[in-house]
């Protein structure tokens, strides 16, 4: 047998049972096991016995979420990166490209906060987490935010996990990348080729990496869920439940606002539009993947609404790199929901700083696996909410994560319409 039989053998070896499973019955089958681990040690009453035991059950949450604390800058430079030297943005239709991709995410961050301040899900019930504890709300300062928006090393990001000074720094790079690229294509050179090559295994690594993680969320779902019931009962859940309509509330306001702006803005029936890509969002959900879902979109747009391909593409294939406004409503409600939750009261000025964090963290990051998860610690950090209660949320991030992954490919999906004007195309060019 040659090297390259084996090699071939190797990669015909089935995967382990437990890799066959779905992520998703794996969270399922986590919740399950965690309440009746919890009945048994208490059920809200647990024995001073059980106490060491019950307390180490969170700890592969706090482990996995320093995790995710730990990829979410580097991964973020890198998608930034990685997004601006792939993607091929033509001029004018980019920039108005650019306008309704920032419109759209500004709007349903906005939907977010508006919920949570109506609904004021964290005052449902009792929710507690592991860790350190509470720590004191960020004070704002507009100028303070501004110089800090430059940091003092280039490496400074990485490491404090300022995401306003990460995309500077990541677009800086970028555009000037970019540049280098334009101009080494125009004189027929190829050096930039290395360049992309280094920026795409670095970001395929980190990827790989968080996929490790992500593969212990289970493990952590069930210890988080286990150490809450035993010590608290269910009453921490009504909470959380209140947080689940908060965001389907906030889903279903972005997803009008999209039907409305197709209304007015495009030739497109908007009950055409829904059934049309309706195979796009039973794709996006049941996948929890816009990226996977991106040539169901595109088909969709293309044959089944009737788009150019010009607009389909550019909304589809390039505008979902950018284009993430479910997931980014949805940490922007994740945020004043845990600051409800603690009692801390985030003013005006603290929101906007969600605001713009949550749209910076928003960018490139169609392409990372739980992405919610992953830049939400750097939406907390922002405004100094503790992660620690992100263990929490991943209870109900396997469902939600699944909802906004529609609304991701339903904005995507808009901004073609909108791309394609107020004129049907012609039979001569279909």
């Amino acid at each position: 047998m040659n090297e390259t039989d084996s090699i071939d053998n190797l990669e015909a070896k089935p995967r382990p049972w437990w890799k066959r499973i779905p992520l998703t019955l794996q969270i399922v089958i986590a919740l399950i096991v965690a309440v009746v681990l919890g009945v048994g040690l208490g059920a809200g009453n647990p024995s001073p016995a059980n106490k060491t035991f019950i307390e180490t059950l969170a700890i592969p949450a706090e482990l996995i979420l320093k995790a995710l604390r730990a990829l979410a800058t580097p991964l973020i430079l890198m998608a930034v990166l990685h997004t601006f030297l792939t993607t091929n943005i033509p001029g004018t239709a980019g920039r108005r490209l650019a306008v309704l991709l920032f419109t759209n995410t500004t709007v349903a961050i906005v939907i977010g906060l508006f919920v949570a301040n109506v609904l004021r899900p964290g005052t449902w019930g009792s929710l507690t987490a592991s860790g350190s504890g509470q720590t004191a709300t960020k004070n704002f300062d507009p100028w303070g935010l501004l110089k800090d928006a430059v940091p003092e090393a280039v490496l400074q990001p990485l490491v404090n996990n300022n995401v306003i000074q990460l995309i500077v720094i990541a677009l800086s790079f970028a555009i000037v990348l970019r540049a280098i690229k334009s101009e080494q294509l125009a004189q027929g050179k190829r050096g930039y080729q290395a360049i992309e090559d280094i920026v795409g295994i670095l970001f395929e690594s980190i990827i790989r990496i968080l996929h490790w993680v992500i593969a212990l969320v289970p493990l952590a779902v069930f210890g988080i869920v286990g150490k809450t019931v035993a010590e608290k009962g269910f009453e921490p859940f009504k909470s959380l439940g209140a947080f689940v309509i908060a965001v389907l509330v906030g889903l279903t306001l972005q997803a009008c606002y999209y039907l409305t702006r197709v209304k007015f803005g495009s030739w497109v029936n908007p009950i055409n539009f829904l059934r049309g890509g309706s195979d796009a969002f039973l794709t996006a959900f049941s996948t929890d993947s816009s990226v996977a879902t991106m040539p169901i979109t595109f088909e969709a747009l293309q044959h089944k609404i009737g788009l150019r391909e010009s607009s389909a593409s550019l909304g589809a294939l390039v505008g979902s790199n950018f284009n993430n406004d479910g997931t980014a409503l949805y940490e922007a409600t994740s945020a004043l929901f845990i600051s409800q939750v603690l009692g801390l009261h985030l003013n005006i000025g603290q929101q906007f700083v969600v605001i713009l964090t949550s749209i910076f963290a928003s960018v490139g990051a169609a392409g990372i696996p739980e992405a919610g998860l992953v830049t939400m610690t750097l939406v907390f950090t922002s405004v100094g909410l503790p992660t620690q209660y992100i263990a929490l949320l991943i209870t109900v991030d396997w469902f939600l994560d699944r909802c906004r992954t529609v609304i991701n490919v339903m904005g995507d999906m808009t901004v073609s319409a909108l791309l394609d004007g107020k004129k049907p195309r012609s039979v001569d060019e279909a």
